[in-house]
């Protein structure tokens, strides 16, 4: 049975007198610790050491925000909690040089995403606790929701609890995101990290811009106009998706017309077929694996020739081309 927590189940003193740092000032980095700043609580922000512009502008931007900057190096030996927000291919790196010297008995290593923790690239000592609170939702949203006096879902997961006290630990690092508010969804490292991995690969990412591409492909070479190609199998997937969003696929089936209805109904199985659904079982079986992961870590530690090569490819297809003259059309788009 799902189990799910709210402010009620959350209590925020049990992180009096405690120091937070925020490793990472990005996407989740700078939502979270803004939130957990505007709580009460006490944030410090970890940021690379160095003189180079980009640092000393992170570090203005971190200080005009009203928090307080400092290496990550400082902030980890600092910090009672330690919320680990760089890029997932970057942690175990920054965790060796600048974060694992730091850490004392009885401290808490944080996470948003379970992947370097649960393949073993990050190991924390034995007498810390480890838990994961993982917003649905992009950073801009957390902040958002949270400044209007709201808050989006999240996941909540205890991989070692060390003190005794990770799980009051973790809802109330949860509640001082505001995520509490919307409601919390207990999990683990491994059910978090595999279900996202295969989101992302099976139809977030991989799939859906993958049938965009193929949908597209098959109406240029039937002969007819890229533009209205793009309109029909790229740009308007937008509403579709939202009406999904908001109210799940019976929303949608009931908010296009009765002849995309059936159209949908019956020829979607037939695209979406045996071969597809083996196609994805085999995904989440590399993902259970680890061969994924592996192939992720030597790929990046070889400085991504495989990923440059595939973002230099998407950027060159004709769809992309088109979608660009086409966006020039209509200035309401944000298409940066």
């Amino acid at each position: 049975m799902v189990q799910i927590y709210y402010d009620d189940d959350a209590d925020l003193g049990v992180l009096d007198g405690k120091t937070i740092a925020v490793i990472g000032y990005g996407n989740q980095g700078h939502a979270q610790a803004q939130n957990l700043n505007d709580s009460g609580l006490n944030v410090i922000v970890g940021v690379k050491a160095g003189d180079e512009p980009w640092i000393q502008q992170e570090r203005a931007r971190i200080e005009k925000d009203g928090l307080k900057a400092a290496t990550i190096e400082e902030a980890s030996a600092q910090a009672d909690i330690i919320q680990i927000l760089v890029p997932d291919e970057l942690q175990q790196q920054v965790y060796t040089d600048s974060i694992e010297p730091g850490i004392e008995s009885g401290n808490a290593i944080v996470f948003s995403h379970g992947f370097n923790i649960h393949y073993g690239q990050i190991v924390p000592p034995a007498d810390v606790d480890v838990f994961m609170v993982a917003p649905k939702a992009p950073g801009h949203m957390v902040r958002t929701m949270f400044v209007e006096g709201n808050g989006v879902p999240g996941l909540l997961a205890i991989q070692q609890d060390a003190t005794g006290t990770a799980m009051e630990i973790g809802l109330a690092y949860a509640r001082g995101i505001g995520c509490t508010k919307a409601g919390v969804i207990e999990t683990t490292f491994a059910e978090e990290t595999e279900t996202d991995l295969f989101g992302e690969q099976v139809d977030l990412c991989g799939g859906v811009t993958c049938m965009i591409k193929a949908a597209f492909e098959v109406l240029v070479d039937a002969g007819y106009q890229p533009e209205i190609a793009y309109f029909e199998t790229l740009h308007e997937l937008k509403l579709i998706v939202d009406l999904i969003h908001e109210g799940g696929l019976a929303r949608m089936w009931r908010s296009v017309s009765n002849t995309a209805e059936y159209g949908g109904l019956t020829v979607g199985p037939k695209i979406i077929n045996e071969q597809s659904i083996d196609a994805m079982y085999d995904a989440l079986e590399k993902i259970q694996s680890g061969e994924f992961a592996r192939e992720w870590i030597l790929e990046s530690q070889a400085r991504r020739p495989v990923l440059n090569a595939l973002e230099r490819m998407e950027k060159e297809h004709l769809i992309e081309e088109v979608g660009a003259e086409l966006r020039e059309m209509m200035p309401w788009l944000d298409s940066e």
